[in-house]
């Protein structure tokens, strides 16, 4: 990430440069009138050094300006959109070194083409504008880029909680033993568990926990299933374990302070669940399920009651072990909610491995397909009667995209009354070659295949029997070659 030195020294230089060329001088002409050397003042212009206060009053007056003026960190109008950026948290919290670039080189991109720099980061604010763009937006769309560059697998972390697990004499049999993670928080953290103050906060009737870290107190809600609670464990004790400072201290979506924040929070989701669902075990458990040469959707239900784990934990944690154990790179991860049975379908989580596959989130305000089994599932269990628990169901399906694009989607889904929240979590796969070795049970015709498109705007199916809406993006797209085509028709005919 860059250094505030870095932005003052880059500020500086980006000045330096602008008044220099509005003076008229030439890089030689200034280091002769300030009694410096033309390399020295190519470093200065270019952020890598900072001269002194002699140099600098040296140059205000033959600059013609204001000390203050020359070491103030405000740049002119045109050059505004850089500074913004390069005194954004966005850019000084952004860790650029993990993603191989180096900080420096950034520097140098600025400041050797500023004007065209200028330029390429006023659209990017423009964009960002126009589409309502956060800073967290960035830092979870940096955070999937950073999964997607690792296949969302980890050795590090994997070897973490070996490590842990040997350290703390943890026993990783199936169902995971809670106790042995309140025994660390408690024994080795000091941790408090309180299991009755957060219930009384009914305003906050979504947070499962919140940390009150200066008497390191973990508040758990009342009445969390055995896999949210352990979820909850297995994270604490890897914000302490990993030693990971700067991290949310509740368990739902704040707004991000910033993207070590982000990043922290993702390595302890990744190390609960790895510890919950132990690598080799599951990995194991995965053969067996794809040997089958049948679609048998109660050996998956089987997994989840053996690890006691949510729908949405199993499905995340095996998108770590498919790209690294089975060789199944091309794949995606897709979370919808719908908070009550009128409500708009919400793309709340993605992951994309290798491309970026159909179907992807979108800020259009259009209807996503309903042939997609994620919505499909949800839909049929809002036409079921609730009795007490919310319905869960899973299913198959072999998606067809217009552009030849076929997938395997695996979906388990929860619903609860109209009025209730409903979620499905969805692993898709491309069939391919790789997943017809993997899984024997891909041709099995149990498996519901069905065509689909990505929203119902932009969808030519004339046949469909869930359309949500017109497709006014197919209309338009046509009226506008019937357009292109009658004024291409006119100026040839001249």
């Amino acid at each position: 990430m860059l250094s505030h030195g870095q932005v003052v020294r880059l500020i500086f230089g980006l000045k330096l440069r602008e008044l220099r060329q509005e003076r008229g001088y030439t890089p030689a002409e200034l280091a002769r009138a300030c009694d410096v050397s033309v390399s020295y003042l190519n470093e200065i212009e270019k952020g890598k050094k900072y001269p002194k206060a002699d140099k600098i009053l040296s140059l205000s007056k033959v600059l013609e300006v204001s000390y203050d003026q020359l070491t103030s960190l405000t740049l002119s109008r045109r050059l505004e959109p850089i500074s913004e950026l390069l005194q954004s948290n966005l850019l000084k919290e952004f860790p650029l070194e993990m993603f191989g670039l180096d900080p420096l080189r950034i520097v140098e991109l600025i400041a050797d083409a500023p004007a065209k720099m200028n330029a390429f980061i006023s659209t990017l604010f423009e964009i960002a504008r126009n589409y309502e763009m956060r800073q967290e937006h960035f830092f979870l769309a940096a955070l999937r880029s950073f999964q997607e560059m690792h296949d969302n697998y980890f050795e590090e972390l994997e070897q973490d909680v070996r490590t842990f697990a040997v350290e703390h004499k943890i026993q990783h049999s199936a169902p995971f033993d809670r106790a042995q993670l309140m025994r660390v928080l408690e024994q080795n953290y000091g941790y408090t568990l309180d299991r009755t103050t957060l219930q009384e906060y009914h305003n906050l009737g979504r947070l499962r926990s919140v940390y009150q870290h200066k008497s390191r107190r973990l508040l758990l809600r009342p009445g969390l299933t055995g896999a949210q609670e352990g979820f909850v464990l297995g994270r604490e004790v890897a914000f302490n374990y990993l030693t990971l400072r700067e991290r949310p201290y509740v368990n739902a979506s704040f707004p991000v302070r910033s993207f070590e924040e982000v990043l922290n929070n993702f390595k302890a989701s990744y190390f609960a669940g790895a510890l919950l669902m132990e690598e080799e075990s599951l990995v194991r458990d995965l053969q067996r399920l794809f040997a089958h040469k049948k679609w048998e959707p109660t050996l998956l239900l089987e997994l989840l009651t053996k690890y006691d784990v949510s729908p949405e934990m199993f499905m995340q944690r095996i998108t770590n072990l498919l790209p690294r154990h089975f060789g199944l790179q091309s794949l995606f991860f897709l979370r919808f909610d719908q908070a009550n049975s009128s409500a708009a379908f919400k793309l709340t989580k993605e992951l994309h491995l290798s491309r970026l596959h159909n179907p992807h989130g979108n800020e259009l305000h259009e209807h996503y397909c309903r042939r997609w089994v994620s919505l499909r599932l949800i839909a049929e269990l809002r036409q079921q009667p609730v009795a007490g628990t919310p319905n869960f169901t899973l299913g198959a399906q072999r998606s067809r995209y217009p552009n030849g694009d076929e997938y395997l989607c695996l979906t388990l889904a929860r619903s609860g009354a109209a009025t209730e929240p409903a979620v499905s979590v969805t692993v898709g796969l491309l069939c391919d070659d790789t997943l017809r070795q993997k899984l024997r049970f891909l041709d099995d015709p149990a498996i519901v295949q069905k065509d689909v498109n990505e929203t119902c705007e932009r969808c030519t199916f004339l046949d469909c029997e869930v359309r949500a809406a017109a497709p006014v993006e197919v209309e338009r797209r046509q009226r506008q070659r019937e357009l292109e085509e009658s004024v291409a028709a006119l100026v040839n005919g001249g």
